[in-house]
C-alpha cells in the first residue's frame, strides 16, 4: 500500500465553488503544511446562475465544463491537488434552487438514491483515508437541495467507510459564529459606500450561521488571505470580489472570513485550532 501523508483531510461540497467560500483558507493552510487535503464536488453547478454578461451564454453541460475550469484554477490557487467530481464528471446534475421543477429531473443529485452516492464516496474514503472529514449540516447551511443530499451522502458514507473498517476521527460541519458575522457586516456597512456593490446581504444570509457556543473549532488562515480571495476569484461565472468581500449573482455584498469556524459533531471538542487536535497517523484504521 502507498505510504500516506500523516494527516488526510476530506471536504464534501455541492457544488464548484462551495468550496473556496466555505473552506478556502482552510484548504490552503493545510495544503502548505503538507497535508493530504481530497476535495469531493458533487455536481458540476449547471444550473448556476451567470454573473458575466459575457459568460451568460453558458447553459447547461456547457457551463458545467466551464465550471469544472474554474474549480481546477481554484484548485490551483489554494494548493490542492486532489479535487473529483463524485461518481466522475456528469455523473450527478446540479438540482437547482428548493421548489423548481429542477429538482424533480430524476439526473440531478436531489433526486440520486442516498446509499448509492454514499458507496461513491465511500469508494474515495477507502482509498485516501481521511481522519477527518467537513461537510454540510443537514439543513445543507442553507436549505439548497443538493447542499442537503450533499451531507446525507457524507454523512451515510462515514457509515459504509466504518464497515468496510476505516473510521474517520473527526467529522465536522462548516459553520458561522453570529458574533463573528455581525461583525464583520458591520465592517462591511461602512465599506459599502466605495464598494462596487450596492446593497449588502444580511447575516442570515450566510450559510451556517449559529450561535458561537455551536464552535467547536476555528482554523485561522488569515495567512492564507490571499490564496483564498484568488480562489474565489478563479469561479468568475458566480462569484465577484472586491478586496474583502464577495456578491454572487444577486449582487448583495458578503465578506470573506479567512478565519473559518467548525462544529464538531462526532466528539467532544472546544475551544480547538486545529481540525486534527487529538488524533494521530493512526487515527481510523480498524482494530
Amino acid at each position: 500500500m502507498t505510504e500516506l501523508p500523516d494527516r488526510r483531510l476530506l471536504l464534501v461540497h455541492a457544488h464548484p465553488d462551495d468550496e473556496s467560500i466555505n473552506n478556502g483558507a482552510t484548504m490552503a493552510r493545510y495544503a502548505a503544511e503538507g497535508a493530504r487535503v481530497t476535495l469531493v464536488t458533487c455536481t458540476l453547478g449547471e444550473r448556476g446562475e451567470v454573473i458575466p454578461a459575457e459568460l451568460r451564454h453558458l447553459t447547461g453541460a456547457a457551463l458545467g465544463e466551464h465550471r469544472l475550469r474554474e474549480l481546477t484554477a481554484a484548485m490551483r490557487e489554494l494548493g490542492v491537488e486532489d479535487f473529483r467530481l463524485l461518481g466522475g464528471a456528469g455523473r450527478y446534475g446540479d438540482s437547482g434552487m428548493m421548489g423548481l421543477p429542477d429538482n424533480d429531473d430524476p439526473h440531478s443529485f436531489w433526486q440520486a438514491d442516498v446509499d448509492e452516492a454514499a458507496g461513491l464516496l465511500t469508494e474515495v474514503i477507502l482509498e485516501v483515508r481521511p481522519q477527518v472529514l467537513v461537510a454540510y449540516d443537514d439543513n445543507g447551511g442553507y436549505g439548497h437541495p443538493d447542499h442537503i443530499q450533499a451531507h446525507r451522502v457524507a454523512m451515510r458514507a462515514v457509515e459504509l467507510a466504518a464497515d468496510a473498517g476505516h473510521r474517520i476521527a473527526k467529522v465536522y460541519w462548516n459553520r458561522v459564529p453570529r458574533p463573528v458575522a455581525e461583525a464583520a457586516f458591520a465592517r462591511l456597512a461602512a465599506d459599502l459606500p466605495g464598494l462596487p456593490f450596492a446593497k449588502s446581504a444580511a447575516v442570515d444570509d450566510v450559510p451556517g450561521v449559529v450561535d458561537a457556543d455551536r464552535i467547536t473549532t476555528a482554523v485561522d488562515g488569515t495567512a492564507h488571505t490571499a490564496a483564498k480571495a484568488a480562489a474565489m476569484r478563479a469561479h468568475a461565472t458566480q462569484i465577484e470580489v472586491s478586496g474583502p468581500y464577495f456578491a454572487l449573482s444577486n449582487e448583495l455584498a458578503q465578506p470573506i472570513l479567512t478565519t473559518e469556524y467548525y462544529e464538531l459533531v462526532n466528539g467532544e471538542a472546544t475551544g480547538e485550532t486545529d481540525l486534527f487536535a487529538g488524533i494521530g497517523p493512526a487515527a481510523g484504521e480498524a482494530s
